[in-house]
């Protein structure tokens, strides 16, 4: 077995590798920041690192925060072509009762046979959280309330929310209503990347509808600075206090969701305090470009004497700004590689290790495609083994 350490690496290899160790080394490390919230998870877009969590898996109630399920389902309908944002949908006495301003929570203040727009239901559920829009949109897409919930389940599953069940299109509290915090980012993540052309939405921070004015309630969308363009809060007695959110700074985008919390007071404080640090204590790098060289293998038989071993994709990581120390950076594979060889065969991995980490592998490929020695050149090649015995390999210390 051939170990290849600093010999053969090109710089930004060797350099780009060391730092995919940093990541793992902090996660094992579990040097995360704690808030005042029963569950909360905290991950970068891009690359899905979670850089801090405590109950992502548990089932919560989400109150308003499903509502972005329910989003999800509208924006859905809107891109297939089923209704436009210019469509009519009639409030019914039914949604007027359960969400409406006589139910005593979050509304948009429709009347009963109020014909309102999809538009302006969207607002009125992203913006001002109106439970009597929520209804009126899935009593309008679904017949009732209740099959909508069953689309939303089926939705659910499609996306890989595996640790949510809908009842309603409000959030409103049932037990059977449950969703995780991890379901939460999914989600989030599948309406930034899936409806970009309706997103933006969630960073309005005011909607008037029936000259009633309300405020938008994520708290990071008025925090100067915050790069928060989005999603959702949530409040009910059992779920206590929440938000998922999402921020971009400097090209790089957070999703967090907080959950639990006693106060909207907690709320704001706390999750910009995790927003925060997130941006801070983490960044993101490029580590390999698809097709950067790692090092060259020996071949044995072959028409050239050695092959190009490259990275097989482009791959960005997210890792502390403090380094790790004392890491180690190896290219394994079983040398000498026999001809012929084809292009992109994956013939061995990078590896990177350190203390109390476990260690990071990643394959390498061949960059070329290496032909076998003619029979002349075969014969020549085992009188050579016969008096010189077998190529021998380049192999060296690790780096750190």
């Amino acid at each position: 077995m051939n170990v290849f350490g600093r010999v053969s690496f090109p710089l930004i290899g060797f350099a780009a590798i060391t730092l995919f160790a940093f990541l793992v080394h902090a996660s094992n490390a579990n040097a995360q920041l704690e808030i005042a919230a029963r569950e909360y998870l905290l991950v970068d877009f891009d690359t899905g690192t979670e850089l801090a969590s405590v109950n992502a898996d548990e089932k919560m109630p989400p109150s308003s925060m499903s509502k972005l399920m329910t989003a999800y389902m509208v924006f859905d309908a809107l891109k297939s072509g089923r209704i436009s944002l210019d469509d009519e949908m009639t409030v019914s006495a039914n949604a007027w009762r359960i969400g409406g301003a006589a139910s005593g929570g979050s509304t948009m203040f429709l009347n009963p046979n109020d014909r309102a727009k999809v538009e302006d239901l969207l607002r009125g559920m992203i913006i001002q959280s109106g439970n009597d829009a929520c209804i009126v949109l899935a009593e309008n897409l679904a017949g009732s309330e209740e099959a909508f919930a069953d689309q939303m389940n089926a939705k659910a599953r499609e996306l890989g929310l595996t640790g949510s069940h809908f009842v309603n299109a409000t959030g409103l509290p049932n037990d059977d209503h449950y969703m995780t915090a991890r379901d939460l980012v999914t989600l989030a993540k599948h309406i930034i990347q899936d409806f970009p052309e309706y997103y933006s939405l969630y960073s309005e921070t005011s909607f008037t509808y029936n000259g009633i004015t309300q405020g938008n309630r994520n708290p990071l969308l008025y925090n100067v600075g915050s790069g928060a363009d989005g999603l959702k809060t949530g409040h009910t007695s059992v779920a206590g206090y929440g938000l998922t959110a999402s921020a971009v700074r400097n090209g790089r985008r957070l999703i967090l969701v907080a959950n639990g919390m006693d106060s909207i007071k907690a709320r704001d404080s706390e999750t910009s305090k995790l927003m925060d640090w997130g941006f801070r204590e983490f960044v993101n790098r490029n580590l390999f470009r698809a097709g950067d060289m790692v090092t060259e293998a020996e071949v044995w038989l072959g028409d050239h004497a050695t092959v190009p071993l490259v990275i097989p994709h482009s791959m960005t990581v997210t890792l502390p700004r403090a380094a790790a120390q004392n890491l180690t950076v190896k290219a394994v594979f079983e040398g000498p590689l026999p001809a012929p060889i084809v292009k992109g065969a994956t013939v061995g991995k990078v590896v990177v290790s350190g203390p109390n980490m476990q260690p990071i592998e990643t394959p390498v490929i061949t960059a070329e495609a290496v032909g076998r020695l003619g029979f002349i050149g075969r014969i020549k090649a085992a009188a050579f083994y016969i008096f010189m015995g077998p190529p021998k390999s380049e192999s060296s210390g690790t780096g750190s």
